[in-house]
Parts: structure tokens; C-alpha cells; sequence
């Protein structure tokens, strides 16, 4: 069976975890684009990133890509934010952190 078969455009809901720390090459960045300008207002769609929206033209490689891409996103969306220390350090000392010998 094709691998297209497992892959739907028309699923319910679908989610983009965590943007990445380094920028998209152009390729991806416009698959990206694509992906959420065919979903938008016609299925959901959840993204994460620690990134602020200021830094997505970076990430996206175009200030402008970055920006039609987040009008689509917020267009009658749900934005949460989340602020506050990062829950994998909250038991750490990062001042009494050394380099292993």
C-alpha cells in the first residue's frame, strides 16, 4: 500500500510540535506555509513554540512568509501563553552545576 494512503489532509485536528531552534531551510518553510494556508479555516490546527512570533521570520528564513503564517494561525484562534520557569530544571542547581572531570 502507498505511503500516501496513511497520510490525510482532512483529518479532524492536527499538531506542529515545538517550531525549531534552527531555521527551515526554503523547501520546508514553504511546505509549512502550504500546510497551514490549505488548513486554514478548514480544520484545526495546533502549534507549539517557545519561539515569540518576532522570531518566526527568522526561523522561516522571510518576514513576510512568517507573517501571512501567523495570520492565518491567530485568525480565530485560541492563543495560550505560557510563562515561568522550565519544569525539567525546576529541581536543578544550575549554580552549583560543574563540568564533569
Amino acid at each position: 500500500m502507498p505511503r500516501r494512503n496513511f497520510v490525510r489532509a482532512n483529518t479532524v485536528w492536527m499538531m506542529c510540535w515545538r517550531w525549531r531552534y534552527i531555521p527551515f531551510d526554503p523547501q520546508a518553510a514553504n511546505l509549512m506555509f502550504m500546510l497551514v494556508s490549505r488548513r486554514y479555516e478548514r480544520a484545526s490546527l495546533i502549534v507549539t513554540s517557545n519561539k515569540p512570533f518576532s522570531a518566526w521570520g527568522e526561523i522561516f528564513g522571510d518576514e513576510v512568509t512568517a507573517a501571512a503564517m501567523i495570520d492565518r494561525l491567530v485568525h480565530h484562534a485560541e492563543l495560550l501563553a505560557l510563562k515561568g520557569d522550565s519544569y525539567r530544571l525546576k529541581d536543578r542547581d544550575l549554580a552549583r552545576a560543574t563540568p564533569a572531570d
